[in-house]
């Protein structure tokens, strides 16, 4: 009793401090570009894009461009071979170990300026919901994180792992005691073997918070209901009251975990990145997620449809806009500079800053010129899925192109919990909602470009047999929403069956 009331008045105290400075956010963030650069300027990348003479938001645009990467792949590797005073001052405390594109696995710093961000903005989320739901029996039960290995390596002194495993030599204190699984089944490397794990020490214990990517969550939920043969997860875990994600949009899974909980559950998205914690969401009956404009990150904004261009103009939180999709360009206090992290997002709210992560920039699929973004196909099939009373375990969308003179269209791979499906209404309503949300599609459509939209039903457990071929099974691993092409879909069909 005494932790839930110290924990209600703890959870006031920092709320209402950072709803005191909602209206003050534009002004830290210049505060926050100030500092960084100061902290920055006699480093090797400090001096190379003339630190000392930037004083302002447009200095700092001319002299740092945008980069992605592969094109900050030099000044990292220098970090790598030992170098100290590369990005930023001394050396990064760790390398966050990430998959990559053109140069492999790729390897975030992390400072020790840093990673206060990552453990307290976790943190944040859980005081903004007990404040505002005034929820606190969750603390007197276990807690769980499914999570990648603690286990690190090392590179010349740094430690290096997956962001998750990095974080969990930070659990505080005052949940350690409850927090699960053990520290030997956490840092055991073979997925399957960890779930099974995982499902041993839990199956007794009286667990009230869950999170993790829904994919892998829901891989350790069915895992439970069939080793201990209960119909829900209520039935074992009477006080189950919170799922905690991030990563991945969860309403294409909410209600297949509905179903598996045996109720509707309150839940809370994270917007973690190995670049930095970017935001949570801090109120129950709003989607949108309060961006952290005052933990060392410096925030910038570049509109979609710009962003190939020369010198696209770079928005900060004093000039944004509602309702427009921007990719996301960060610089730290873990020495990343005008870093394009590549996700997307749009604002809902400006005071305070609140935004919706719309997707992945170079998730998209626009082979045809239709630019279809991951919210418009996720909001798509959620409509759907909802309409017919459906549950969808696993998708993912590619380009099909025909043979002859038969039109292109979009191919979409979805494994369904039901076997009966009208797949032909099912489709004629997805294409419909898809045509709603995106004018170019429909035009396309319309137009004859384009064919509506197929779907490719799966048998249970085809994404996962895949993603465990490659080597992708569980952790941070996530299937891939939208393709510009047929990668990952022709792999796919190799493990395919349908019915």
């Amino acid at each position: 009793m005494l932790k839930r009331c110290l924990a209600k008045l703890f959870s006031l105290i920092v709320v209402k401090k950072i709803e005191s400075t909602y209206n003050k956010a534009p002004e830290l963030q210049v505060k926050t570009l100030k500092q960084l650069i100061k902290k920055a300027k006699t480093t090797e990348f400090g001096t190379d894009h003339n630190f000392s003479n930037i004083f302002s938001h447009k200095d700092f645009c001319n002299n740092v461009p945008v980069r992605d990467y592969e094109q900050l792949y030099g000044y990292i590797e220098k970090v790598k071979e030992g170098g100290e005073n590369v990005l930023w001052p001394g050396k990064p405390k760790y390398f966050a170990k990430t998959s990559g594109t053109t140069s492999g696995a790729k390897l975030i710093p992390i400072t020790k300026e840093s990673m206060p961000n990552q453990i307290k903005s976790a943190r944040n989320a859980l005081l903004f919901y007990i404040n505002k739901t005034g929820n606190t029996k969750f603390l007197d039960g276990k807690m769980i994180f499914i999570q990648g290995s603690p286990v690190l390596e090392e590179i010349n002194g740094i430690k290096t792992g997956r962001l998750s495993g990095i974080v969990a030599h930070y659990i505080p204190s005052y949940l350690r005691r409850n927090n699960m699984p053990s520290w030997e089944t956490n840092s055991i490397d073979n997925w399957e073997e960890k779930i099974l794990k995982i499902c041993d020490e839990t199956s007794k214990e009286e667990m009230t918070v869950i999170g993790g990517i829904p994919s892998w969550v829901q891989m350790y939920f069915e895992k439970l209901l069939y080793l201990n043969n209960k119909q829900n997860i209520s039935q074992l875990f009477e006080k189950f009251s919170l799922y905690i994600y991030g990563g991945v949009n969860y309403s294409p899974y909410e209600k297949i975990f509905n179903k598996l909980i045996g109720k509707k559950i309150n839940s809370i998205e994270y917007f973690p990145a190995s670049e930095g914690f970017f935001a949570y969401q801090n109120n129950q009956n709003d989607k949108s997620l309060l961006l952290q404009y005052d933990s060392g990150i410096y925030f910038e904004f570049i509109k979609i449809e710009d962003f190939e261009k020369n010198n696209p103009e770079r928005f900060n939180l004093s000039n944004i806009e509602l309702n427009i999709n921007y990719v996301l360009i960060v610089s730290t206090n873990a020495g990343l500079w005008a870093y394009n992290t590549g996700d997307t997002v749009m604002f809902t709210s400006l005071a305070p800053p609140k935004l919706l992560v719309t997707g992945r920039y170079k998730h998209f699929i626009s082979a045809f010129g239709e630019h279809v973004i991951a919210s418009e196909v996720e909001q798509s099939l959620s409509e759907a899925a909802k309409k017919f009373d459906l549950s969808i375990s696993e998708f993912t969308v590619a380009p099909k192109i025909e043979n002859g003179n038969k039109l292109p269209c979009h191919e979409w791979f979805i494994e369904f919990e039901e076997l009966e499906i009208n797949i032909k209404e099912f489709e004629k309503f997805l294409d419909k909602r898809v045509q709603e949300k995106n004018i170019y599609y429909k035009d396309l459509i319309k137009g004859k470009v384009l064919k509506t939209l197929e779907v490719k039903k799966l048998s249970k457990g085809t994404f996962n047999r895949y993603m465990k071929s490659i080597g992708k099974l569980g952790g941070q691993n996530k299937v891939p929403r939208l393709s510009n092409n047929r990668d990952f879909v022709d792999g796919l069909l190799n493990n395919i069956s349908t019915f």
